[in-house]
């Protein structure tokens, strides 16, 4: 991520980066499949319906890609939120209140509500203001759709990644307890 001032505010650039096995063969390459089926433009009408319905995320600003016969790489430029830091990091610098844990399940609940199902969600991609507001980042494969069990594979995945944290870093304050809070509100 590139963070940028510019005269309309401060913009984050993400350049899009493969993940898993795949990343071996290319660290950012994809397979051309026509522009409106690149990452960074479905990101971004994504992002910019998810600011219609008013929901916590960044305002998109540009989209671009660049083709090269049949691959393409990609970039996204978003606002920068206020002053806030990911969940991992909060975790990492200590406990959260039952108050805190119970505005990440609210959160999630909202968009689960409007039927947006984030593809990655993980205590990377929730990012905690300090004033008290959550957001969520990277909606990288994210969609609408009809709402249905895909809700308890979305927490599942961000109950993955709290555990994982936990098992790498034994000082961080999750467990059920702090799970629970979540999940009581997120699943409604």
């Amino acid at each position: 991520m590139f963070f940028l001032r510019t005269d309309a505010g401060p913009w984050v650039m993400r350049h899009y980066r493969r993940g898993g096995l795949i990343a071996r063969l290319s660290a950012d390459a994809y397979l051309w499949l026509g522009e409106k089926r690149t990452r960074c433009f479905a990101e971004w009408r994504l992002l910019a319906e998810l600011r219609r319905l008013e929901l916590p995320v960044p305002a998109p600003v540009a989209a671009r890609y660049v083709r090269s016969g049949m691959i393409y790489r990609a970039d996204l430029i978003t606002e920068q939120l206020p002053a806030s830091q990911t969940l991992s990091a909060s975790l990492l610098a200590g406990a959260l209140t039952e108050l805190q844990w119970r505005a990440i399940g609210s959160t999630i609940a909202r968009f689960h509500a409007h039927g947006v199902q984030h593809a990655d969600l993980n205590a990377s991609n929730i990012l905690l203001g300090t004033d008290g507001a959550v957001y969520v980042l990277d909606f990288d494969r994210g969609r609408i759709r009809a709402r249905g069990a895909w809700e308890q594979a979305v927490l599942a995945r961000l109950k993955r990644s709290l555990d994982k944290l936990k098992a790498q870093r034994g000082e961080v304050a999750f467990g059920e307890r702090q799970w629970q809070w979540l999940e009581e509100v997120a699943s409604g």
